[in-house]
């Protein structure tokens, strides 16, 4: 035996199973259950956002009448906190969460200038890949000496450099640049780090690979130039000791010169056999003795 039981909705009850399916800079999509299964008409909820920075709240409304409801939550900060409250339209039971949204990316390219008495800081600007971040917010840098133990605030600045003095000698520091934190600290940007030694020789930690490519190009170039310039050389000589052989062949050539047979005669030892030792060695004619040419 069985009994079929259909029970009657509670507009009482809170949506169920809400989460955030994503989170980006700037917004985020959350995901609910409605309250029971299968409704029979349109549901409304309310979706209150709280900014536990800003210290302001913002109420969105949804109507739909599907089980499962997915909602972006829009026009929100980089690195902000923010509490979500989900609810039928009657204030009925709620289901909460909180949600951090990404912070801004780190500032790339983090590079080092020695100087006589301090260093320069260098990096890219954020805003040729944040579209969220004006200059006008400009960067904070901070600075940890291992040797002490300490972190120091050392300024911010809306330049892409900044100067630092006062570095003490064996002393090894680590500089973080990123973007400005706004709200007492509670909204910042991603570091860029960069380890920097007494000796001036900086080691960049960052995601950032274009100085290492950078550095890397600056060791290959003089090899290849000064291998181009060997190898220059080397054809230079060639060529000399060519040249200097075809003058000497040539020097030789003419010297066996024979203007009877328009040629050169050269002897190659092979024709040199004993009969040619025993033959008499003409060593030449006299002035006083008559030559008869019949």
């Amino acid at each position: 035996d069985y009994v079929v039981v259909k029970m009657i909705p509670d507009n009482r009850l809170p949506p169920r199973h809400l989460h955030s399916v994503h989170t980006g800079k700037t917004f985020a999509v959350i995901k609910w259950e409605s309250p029971y299964d299968s409704p029979d008409q349109d549901m409304l909820y309310a979706v209150a956002v709280k900014d536990l920075v800003r210290k302001t709240d913002k109420i969105y409304k949804v109507k739909t009448r599907n089980s499962t409801v997915e909602y972006t939550i829009k026009k929100l900060e980089p690195g902000g906190k923010y509490h979500v409250i989900v609810q039928l339209g009657n204030m009925s039971k709620e289901s909460s969460m909180k949600i951090n949204t990404v912070p801004l990316s780190a500032p790339d390219a983090l590079k080092i200038i020695t100087e006589n008495d301090h260093i320069l800081l260098f990096w890219k600007s954020l805003a040729l890949k944040e579209s969220n971040f004006n200059e006008s917010r400009g960067y904070e840098i901070h600075m940890f000496d291992s040797l002490m133990n300490i972190t120091a605030y050392l300024g911010n600045t809306t330049e892409n450099f900044f100067k630092v003095s006062n570095l003490k000698i064996g002393h090894n520091y680590s500089f973080t640049v990123q973007a400005r934190c706004l709200y007492s600290g509670q909204m910042c940007g991603e570091p860029a780090t960069l380890l920097y030694d007494e000796l001036g020789t900086g080691e960049d930690f960052s995601a950032s690979k274009t100085g290492r490519s950078t550095d890397v190009a600056a060791i290959v170039v003089p090899v290849l130039f000064l291998l181009l310039v060997t190898l220059g050389i080397g054809f230079v000589v060639l060529y000399m000791r060519h040249r200097r052989l075809q003058n000497s062949f040539a020097a030789f050539a003419n010297s066996h010169y024979s203007s009877r047979l328009g040629s050169a005669i050269f002897s190659s030892g092979d024709d040199l056999g004993d009969e040619d030792d025993e033959a008499p060695m003409i060593t030449g004619f006299s002035d006083d003795v008559p030559m008869v040419i019949a």
